[in-house]
């Protein structure tokens, strides 16, 4: 059975930091293709940023370029995503997942095969 488990998230200030992880079991997560994306409440699934399985191609949406960083322990099976100078609009569930495509970083959520439950990030101005 594939998991895929976050933790991380909780209540920031507006500029603070976390640091989100996602530890997998069940898939052989070094030939994944890893992402976060996000869900905030009325609006559609958000990719955030995603890694290549061997670490070489990362990808992030505009809105956090600068501000987040993605990385992976294919020793741990776990992925991560840092974030810095949170802000309001950064409020949402983050969500990993992963994609067996290994030759490409796509960053529709269709493209993934299986998905956390998420974690929830709330940044207070």
């Amino acid at each position: 059975q594939v998991r895929l488990v976050e933790s991380g998230g909780g209540l920031v200030q507006e500029g603070g930091s976390l640091r989100l992880s996602c530890t997998t079991s069940g898939l052989d997560f070094e030939v994944y293709t890893m992402g976060w994306f996000r869900r905030a409440p009325g609006k559609e699934t958000e990719f955030v940023a995603a890694i290549s399985y061997h670490s070489s191609v990362i990808r992030y949406a505009t809105s956090v370029k600068s501000r987040f960083t993605i990385s992976r322990d294919n020793a741990k099976n776990t992925v991560y995503l840092q974030l810095n100078s949170l802000k309001p609009e950064d409020t949402a569930v983050y969500v990993c997942a992963a994609d067996s495509q290994r030759m490409v970083v796509n960053t529709r959520p269709g493209d993934y095969d299986h998905w956390g439950q998420g974690t929830q990030v709330t940044v207070s101005s």
